[in-house]
């Protein structure tokens, strides 16, 4: 598994990766991109960001490094800081297929992206991965999978799925929705030739949405590593949009709201990965000192109590205009 990377590094920031979907493309739903990137978003202001982003993190010990096929163009970004750096070897590099990007690089697009968990889909966006990154891959992800979707039932596709983990890729899955639950429970029964398909899982976790929690450590105990994304739930546990008793526990602890919201998350024992999601290299620097942030049970209490029902939360989330 390419995990235990992570394991063997000595940073105390190597189990909080950086995801670059807010910086792959023009357009996003966290509160506040609209100050966070340059008014002028050309494809190489984006470029040029993300590098600035990749290269912070690396300096600062994150090690796991998130795209998808669906991010714009994230996997080039980051294939071409990979390839200008040749000797950082040590990252471990995850993508996701089933969702194509069709916005064009329009912030305005009535559609930004399309869903299809199809074997012709996934025979496409591989391919087309594997151009970019070729055997910097290492985890390989269907993107947004739910309860319903074919690929649960799909044995072409997990023929296909299981010759890649073959070629050493590790095959995962990521969740959205009020049912996560429900999807990494069925997935984690989808077996081809008596063994398990899937290995890794990257779900939407956060004191607003924690509903997924106890699903994520069956499939760790059953031995996947599980990446938790939206930490800070798309920037509504964030500067001055976080609950009043983040931002009070921020201050008790001389931290950041999102850094507190993230250090909350990295205490559960099942969470191998948590992402930051920064657009800017301070949003990075204050994500990662979550690392260090020292929560005590009576805070842990207090922040339980932000917890929303998972339909309300989705709902909230749907709401959210593309940036």
């Amino acid at each position: 598994m390419p995990f235990a990377r992570l394991t063997a590094a000595t940073t105390p920031t190597a189990h909080i990766g950086l995801g670059l979907a807010a910086v792959g493309r023009p357009g996003y739903i966290n509160l506040g991109r609209d100050q966070d990137l340059p008014a002028d978003r050309t494809p190489e202001a984006l470029l040029a960001r993300t590098h600035e982003l990749l290269d912070a993190a690396y300096a600062q010990g994150v090690r796991y490094f998130d795209v998808a096929r669906s991010y714009g163009r994230a996997e080039a970004f980051l294939a071409e800081w990979l390839n200008a750096r040749p000797a950082v070897q040590d990252v471990v590099i995850g993508s996701k297929w089933g969702y194509t990007y069709t916005a064009d690089w329009r912030t305005d697009a009535e559609v930004h992206e399309v869903k299809d968990h199809s074997v012709a889909t996934f025979d496409r966006q591989r391919t087309e991965t594997g151009m970019l990154l070729g055997e910097r891959l290492d985890l390989y992800q269907i993107h947004s999978l739910t309860a319903d979707s074919p690929a649960l039932t799909d044995t072409e596709l997990h023929a296909r799925l299981a010759a890649l983990a073959a070629e050493g890729v590790t095959i995962g899955f990521s969740t959205s929705g009020p049912a996560q639950a429900d999807t990494v429970r069925a997935a984690l029964g989808v077996e081809v030739g008596g063994e398990p398909l899937f290995r890794a899982v990257q779900s939407t976790y956060n004191l607003l949405d924690p509903s997924v929690g106890e699903a994520l450590a069956e499939a760790n105990e059953a031995g996947l590593s599980v990446i938790v994304k939206e930490a800070v739930a798309n920037g509504r546990l964030a500067g001055s949009a976080a609950p009043a008793p983040l931002r009070d526990i921020a201050e008790e602890t001389s931290t950041t709201p999102d850094a507190v919201a993230l250090a909350a998350i990295l205490r559960r024992p099942w969470a191998t990965v948590v992402l930051s999601g920064a657009a800017t290299a301070v949003q990075l620097s204050a994500n990662l000192h979550a690392a260090v942030a020292d929560l005590g049970d009576e805070q842990l209490e207090r922040l339980a109590g932000l917890r929303e029902e998972p339909a309300a939360y989705w709902q909230q989330r749907a709401k959210l205009p593309w940036h």
